[in-house]
């Protein structure tokens, strides 16, 4: 882009004359270098500085408004021109920029409009101006008339059934596409990669990868359908699969598109090791570290816990918006340093980007962890008042768990009756929390009604009420409270622990036997348990609910996912090695006196990132000093 800018400078300082050679051709250059490095207010300078702007130079910035999607600047821009009684007349080249941007916006009227230009100038039996006409009643909604448009063309090229396919795809209509797929004479490489994109958007994924087996051959793209599929639909383990199977077997080298879709899956799976090589082969290749990339590279490194990287790698991006300044604040939080989510803040502020929605939760999130009530109230009481940001259900959400946490439960109570919106599960959740912490049985039980009132499948619930009537003696009731979670098909949301080694992430379960080193991790289990004990280790068996006597409390509470994890960890890696564990729910009680007292006998630091936080383990403390 600097080159683009050096050489508009040399012919603004030393035009050359038009005489020798067309102004609108350099233009028509220029404003496509614009556009590939998605500069499209340069483009719009480029066109605006020509005396005597010809078809070709408004084709080229029309272009480059739809091609960034600036499509309302893009319809505007094209009613400006055809109102205009000196510039040329549209062509078809005019017309498939135009619709792109009415497709892009879903805004049939506008559409509607340039149909009925299109009709009258004669272009309707256009091949690309009838593509884009389909495209856009698509995307607008309106599949008959599409469906008529495509079925009335004498000529169609492979464009033509893959707007179809499209088209039908993003409507819902998946066997609709599969049926026009199927009769396809001829097919190409986005033939197929948007029907495997559209049955992964629907959530069919064992549709789309038997579809995408059945590929003769692939390039980026349709490889790029595939993980991207299993990213959205959080198979997070099946995109890494066929990432790996892409590096090995696909012939093709992954692109920036690709990274984008493998990188979440790295960051929920803690897949650190994955991550890096990423980051690696990012350098290697000389790829530019783009906004998209930037972030979910970012992000990653956040999510791994690896916050200095993160900063790293948002200091190296030539471009950050809102998005990249919330996932270091993010990070921060999930760490509970509040101080330094707070400067990145002001910093963000200071650069004049508007925090969003995802900022304030960040922030709220850090001051949650770290106990710092008061300064999150006043974070919570300005976001309207001084940035614009309306209170979601989600920020009431978090100001409940602060007020829990804290023991402010009357307040946090208040909170919930103060709302402007009906308090969810969630909210209800977060205050069911604190009632668990300081033992608030009777509040608990009111929040509990409340909870099963809109959710009757609320596991969390069961559980609760069945551990206050153990702890109060009312063993029959809380065998009841069970036996109506087996009536009703209350089924508790599984504990899972993920751990990567040696670039492979294994996942556990509770009591877990798949592993083919389960032998060698339960020794493990066990060894740890008898040096755990002695180190002054008490199992805490009062957070097993089942009927059972204490030595087999103390079996159950060894298994869980978590534990299995460091166990693995610990046989499969040389010593002095960060063990990393992602667990899918809060870290219990007992398994988080666990991993302090395990830090402090193995000599390793051991960090869990449970559902809401981090948790750093090293010389039998955690980073969260037991508040979380």
């Amino acid at each position: 882009m600097a080159q683009v800018l050096q050489i508009q400078a040399q012919l603004i300082t030393s035009p050359i004359p038009s005489s020798v050679v067309d102004p609108n051709l350099i233009a028509v250059k220029l404003i496509g270098a614009c556009a590939d490095h998605a500069n499209v207010r340069q483009a719009a300078l480029i066109f605006a500085h020509l005396a005597s702007p010809n078809i070709f130079a408004h084709n080229a910035t029309l272009k480059a408004l739809a091609q960034n999607s600036h499509w309302f600047h893009a319809i505007q821009f094209f009613n400006h021109q055809v109102s205009s009684p000196n510039a040329p007349n549209p062509d078809e080249f005019t017309f498939t920029s135009v619709l792109k941007a009415c497709a892009g916006l879903a805004h049939v009227v506008n559409g509607q409009k340039i149909h009925a230009m299109v009709t009258k100038q004669g272009f309707e039996s256009n091949l690309f101006v009838r593509n884009s006409l389909i495209d856009m009643y698509f995307k607008a909604g309106y599949l008959l008339i599409a469906r008529h448009l495509f079925d009335e063309m004498f000529v169609r090229d492979v464009v033509s059934w893959n707007t179809l396919v499209s088209g039908y795809c993003l409507c819902g209509c998946a066997d609709d596409a599969r049926w026009v797929f199927d009769r396809m004479r001829e097919k190409n490489f986005v033939s197929w990669s948007t029907l495997i994109s559209g049955y992964a958007r629907m959530g069919r994924l064992e549709d789309a990868r038997r579809l995408f087996d059945e590929m003769p051959e692939r390039n980026v793209v349709c490889w790029n359908a595939m993980i991207a599929g299993y990213a959205q639909n959080e198979k997070y383990s099946d995109a890494i699969e066929v990432f790996r199977m892409m590096q090995q077997f696909g012939g093709v080298v992954p692109n920036d598109v690709t990274l984008v879709s493998v990188l979440p899956a790295c960051a929920h799976l803690g897949a650190l090791d994955l991550g890096k090589w990423i980051d690696g082969f990012i350098s290697w290749r000389g790829m530019a570290l783009g906004l998209f990339l930037g972030n979910a590279l970012a992000d990653m490194y956040a999510k791994c816990g690896c916050i200095t990287e993160a900063r790293r790698v948002f200091n190296k991006m030539e471009e950050r918006d809102v998005i990249s300044w919330s996932i270091i604040i993010c990070g921060l939080a999930m760490y509970g340093h509040a101080d330094e989510a707070f400067g990145c803040f002001y910093e963000m502020l200071d650069c004049g980007v508007k925090p969003n929605d995802v900022v304030f939760m960040g922030l709220l999130t850090a001051c949650t962890h770290a106990g710092l009530v008061e300064k999150g109230l006043n974070c919570f009481n300005t976001m309207d008042k001084e940035y614009g940001v309306s209170p979601k259900v989600e920020h009431y959400g978090c100001v409940v768990d602060l007020l829990s946490r804290a023991g402010e439960l009357d307040k946090a109570e208040d909170m919930i009756s103060s709302m402007p919106m009906k308090p969810n599960v969630i909210i209800w959740g977060a205050l069911l929390g604190g009632c668990r912490i300081y033992r608030d049985s009777g509040r608990g039980q009111r929040v509990v009604q409340h909870i099963l009132e809109l959710d009757s499948d609320h596991s969390g619930s069961y559980v609760y009420l069945a551990n206050v009537y153990s702890s109060m003696g009312r063993l029959d009731d809380a065998a009841k409270c069970r036996l109506r979670m087996r009536e009703n098909g209350v089924l508790k949301t599984p504990g899972c622990s993920w751990i990567e080694v040696d670039n492979t992430v294994y996942e556990f379960f509770m009591g877990d036997l798949s592993h083919p080193e389960s032998n060698k991790i339960y020794s493990m289990i066990r060894e740890l348990m008898w040096k755990m004990k002695l180190a002054g280790y008490k199992p805490k068996t009062d957070l097993v609910v089942h009927s059972i006597d204490e030595e087999e409390k103390e079996d159950a509470l060894s298994i869980h996912s978590e534990k299995l994890a460091i166990a693995f960890g610990l046989i499969s890696t040389s010593e002095g090695t960060t063990i990393r564990v992602v667990k899918n729910l809060r870290i219990c009680n007992d398994c988080h006196d666990a991993a302090k007292i395990i830090s402090g006998i193995v000599k390793r630091e051991i960090i869990v990132r449970d559902r809401s936080r981090f948790h750093h383990f090293k010389d039998g403390v955690c980073s969260c000093s037991d508040y979380w």
